[in-house]
């Protein structure tokens, strides 16, 4: 199996994704979180199984005396320099569900990096503090570096990347999965469902990462709906080719609501533009959920979003019980103390108290 230690940079960028998830991972165990390739679907099982028991034992208070016992010992870096704020909450409520105490980098303005100092510096510091580094930035690539350095260093502490420019956001798939495990568990699970992303594809990381993990389950269809400029890129749908994955690319959204399992709204991206005011010269008119599609949408079916959002999905939706993106919010929270708990081998000691 190979490892990110002694591992010379170069040869991990020439590894195929699989192969360089691969090395983020420790046997079954996720060490480092970097990209949805890591994540099988026994993993996903259990992280979303271990989630649900965490969330029970929770309810009372000696159940959370006991969870805020696992990991008192232990220190989390929160190193945001990209604006968040559900991401940030709810790594930082994980965090202290567990235990864990916590220090944070929220504004690089306050930071040595305004003199000088680069931010593989600054991350190097942040490990002598902590026995993990939770961050965010809008440098593609960034974590997997640190990672990669942290690695082949005598304090080689794990890295979760909670964003990492348009390159992906494996947690927020995570709690995608998770919130789709619960929708559809009386409804044989999420195989053979149907999922429709809309808005800015092209840009949205979110996106990119559920995209790959929905490929772990069985005769899921992916539809892709957005206007040309930001469509989905070649690089998923080649993905999804190699993996079989039946998919459609359009822009007829009314069209395809009636076949819905999931619909997942994403806002347009316009923090990546390259010249400002771009992405305002698309028409995005037709690509925005209204009460009126509701009835076209199926009773079981899902709405979802990874939010913030804006206009693509209209306030009078939010009543319907089939808007599940506050409840995304929520399990949120709980899938990433899953992870969490995962990392540091927690999940023995919680079986037991849970099984108790």
């Amino acid at each position: 199996m190979r490892t990110l230690a002694k591992m010379d940079w170069d040869d991990l960028q020439s590894l195929a994704p699989l192969e360089k998830a691969e090395c983020f991972n420790l046997g079954s165990q996720p060490f480092h979180v970097l990209m949805a390739q890591q994540f099988t679907r026994p993993l996903l099982e259990e992280l979303g199984m271990m989630a649900t028991r965490i969330r029970q034992i929770a309810k009372s208070k000696t159940g959370m005396d006991f969870l805020r016992s696992l990991l008192s010992h232990r220190t989390a870096m929160l190193y945001f320099s990209q604006p968040s704020t559900r991401t940030f909450l709810s790594f930082h409520s994980a965090c202290q569900i567990l235990g864990m105490k916590t220090v944070e980098v929220r504004d690089i303005s306050t930071s040595s990096e305004m003199k000088g100092e680069t931010q593989e510096d600054s991350i190097r510091t942040f490990s002598s503090f902590a026995d993990i580094i939770i961050m965010r930035s809008a440098v593609g690539g960034l974590a997997e570096k640190m990672a990669w350095v942290l690695s082949n260093t005598e304090r080689p502490i794990p890295i979760i990347s909670a964003g990492s420019g348009k390159d992906q956001h494996p947690t927020q798939a995570l709690l995608d999965i998770y919130t789709l495990q619960h929708s559809f568990e009386t409804r044989g699970g999420i195989d053979h469902k149907k999922v429709v992303f809309v808005g800015d594809l092209a840009r949205g990381r979110t996106v990119r990462s559920l995209a790959f993990l929905l490929t772990r389950y069985q005769g899921v269809k992916q539809y892709f709906i957005a206007p040309p400029p930001l469509q989905i890129k070649d690089d998923i749908l080649d993905l999804l080719r190699k993996a079989r994955i039946e998919f459609e690319v359009g822009s007829d959204f009314e069209k395809v609501i009636p076949a819905a399992d999931a619909i997942y709204m994403t806002r347009i991206q316009d923090e990546w533009d390259e010249n400002k005011g771009d992405s305002g010269k698309i028409d995005i008119s037709k690509f925005g959920f209204t009460a009126e599609h509701l009835k076209l949408l199926q009773p079981h079916a899902v709405i979802m979003h990874p939010l913030p959002r804006r206009q693509e999905i209209a306030i009078a939706v939010d009543r319907d019980p089939r808007a599940v993106y506050w409840r995304q919010v929520r399990n949120g929270m709980w899938i990433r103390v899953a992870l969490l708990a995962a990392i540091f081998e927690c999940f023995d000691a919680i079986r037991e108290f849970h099984a108790a």
